[in-house]
């Protein structure tokens, strides 16, 4: 279980508002994050993780509404995003519009999680959503602590929030495109748990 104070909420809310990029427990790893709604923040990640300018990442939301501030509908959808989430399952969606494209990195869909943890859903309910690729550089293992974290990006990241050692697998990806689900990543919930979606 993450906990995070209402002062500490309050905290990161004002720096991820004031454009800041930090290292935060999420429901399953280490994650570095920042507002997915600021374009120069989510490309600062890109250049501390070295991470792959082609690959898209991860959006943490609070709930379904979030997914009106990327301008996508889900009316087919919502009954199958209602029946997955929140879990630790990432789901890919269609997201054409250019306005994202620092986003979608010009795959034309975005990846969106709803997390069980309660205390995460406070957070993401005060900063907005927020990007979440792992916490470490490209290619190397995810940090499980935030030791391994600052090894990774010392200071080039505004702030760190410890909460001891995290072991869980990355989210299951799955794309749901046309209202078919596909798997493009088995990890944290097995398949067997949403064949039943399919």
């Amino acid at each position: 279980m993450i906990k995070f104070s209402k002062s500490l909420i309050k905290d990161i809310e004002t720096l991820i508002k004031q454009g800041a990029v930090g290292v935060i427990p999420t429901d399953t790893i280490y994650g570095i994050v920042c507002s997915a709604l600021n374009k120069k923040s989510v490309e600062r990640v890109y250049k501390i993780r070295k991470r792959n300018p082609l690959k898209p990442v991860i959006i943490l939301i609070g709930s379904l509404n979030d997914l009106k501030l990327f301008n996508i509908e889900i009316d087919k959808e919502k009954k199958i995003l209602q029946s997955l989430w929140p879990d630790k399952i990432s789901i890919v969606l269609n997201c054409s519009y250019k306005k994202f494209e620092y986003l979608h990195r010009g795959t034309k869909a975005l990846a969106f999680r709803m997390p069980k943890d309660k205390d995460l859903i406070s957070l993401l309910k005060a900063t907005g959503p927020l990007i979440v690729p792992s916490a470490n550089l490209e290619g190397k293992k995810p940090a499980r602590d935030i030791k391994e974290a600052q090894k990774y990006f010392k200071k080039e990241v505004d702030f760190y929030i410890d909460s001891g050692t995290l072991k869980s697998e990355p989210s299951t990806i799955i794309s749901l495109i046309n209202g078919k689900i596909k798997i493009i990543r088995k990890g944290s919930i097995k398949i067997k748990n949403y064949e039943k979606h399919c």
